[in-house]
């Protein structure tokens, strides 16, 4: 049964949320309901909606009519013909027998005999081309044998090369800088999933790296420069004098490589200022000399 629950919401995004907004939303809930992670029925049904709400929202057309029209745009055919009311959405049967537009798919999975609707994606595994620079298992219209394999953080942005035991035999693997949870690797007769463990110095998004960084309230009042960590190294950052907290800095280029071609993300600085808890008595003579100069100027700064 198609899900009648608002696209947006399904997406946990705003109705002006920018297409990087809802690529970024799909992509965190496609890794946590996707079924070859998650194997409850509630996962499985809630994957399929989220690729509903995706395939409409992603495409600008559609997202117009949908947010003129709502659900009953993308009703399958019924009296008015195929693709409902308002035509041109309505998948065609494939050679398989299931539907190949935007609203159903099948597949069954690896010796489990079940099968997925994946209602919203022409190709279920999508997901791992646009997202995580993996190949498609249709391409053949049939599953590969598939293993998982679990990296590092560090392994994962600059790339290893695994020992790995596959029907009892050693095996190297390469993995190729820049994968992340849920890339897909084709290794020979296999596709390897992969499984990144997360990283207290570093934050990912996509192949952006976030951190925070704090500075005392006199750094951020005069400037001064600091030496952030990257996952290339250390880098100085010059903080401009009457720097507010929450700031955000951009290293450009020093982000996680591209999967496909070449480049790499950014690195996004935001900073945290530091408020002193206990003053010895010259301090606060200090700070009260300046707040009373401030006064008199009508001005912080």
């Amino acid at each position: 049964m198609a899900t009648t629950q608002d696209y947006y919401q399904l997406l946990g995004i705003a109705k002006t949320a920018t297409p990087d907004e809802i690529k970024k939303a799909y992509r965190k809930l496609a890794l946590q309901y996707h079924p070859d992670r998650n194997k409850t029925k509630e996962a499985e049904q809630k994957f399929k909606e989220i690729n509903k709400a995706y395939e409409v929202l992603s495409d600008a057309q559609k997202k117009q009519t949908y947010d003129q029209y709502g659900h009953a745009a993308f009703e399958q055919a019924g009296a008015g013909g195929p693709g409902g009311p308002f035509g041109g959405f309505g998948g065609q049967q494939g050679p398989q027998g299931g539907q190949y537009g935007p609203f159903t798919y099948t597949y069954s999975t690896q010796g489990g005999g079940q099968d997925f609707d994946f209602g919203g994606f022409s190709d279920p595994f999508e997901i791992f081309e646009q997202f995580f620079g993996g190949a498609s298992p249709f391409g053949s219209r049939a599953r590969r044998p598939m293993y998982s394999i679990t990296l590092t953080f560090d392994e994962a942005v600059h790339g290893t090369e695994k020992q790995v035991t596959i029907e009892g035999k050693q095996q190297k693997i390469k993995i190729p800088p820049g994968v992340d949870s849920g890339s897909r690797i084709r290794f020979g007769e296999y596709d390897v999933l992969v499984d990144v463990m997360p990283d207290t110095r570093f934050h990912r998004e996509g192949s952006d790296i976030v951190t925070e960084d704090e500075i005392s309230y006199a750094q951020a009042s005069l400037g001064t420069e600091i030496q952030v960590k990257t996952i290339s190294g250390d880098v100085t950052l010059r903080i401009p004098s009457g720097t507010q907290p929450g700031t955000v800095f951009r290293l450009r280029g020093h982000g996680v490589p591209y999967i496909r071609g070449s480049g790499k993300g950014d690195h996004y600085v935001k900073i945290k200022v530091s408020i002193p808890k206990n003053l010895n008595k010259r301090q606060k003579e200090l700070l009260e000399e300046f707040e009373k100069e401030a006064k008199s100027k009508k001005t912080w700064f």
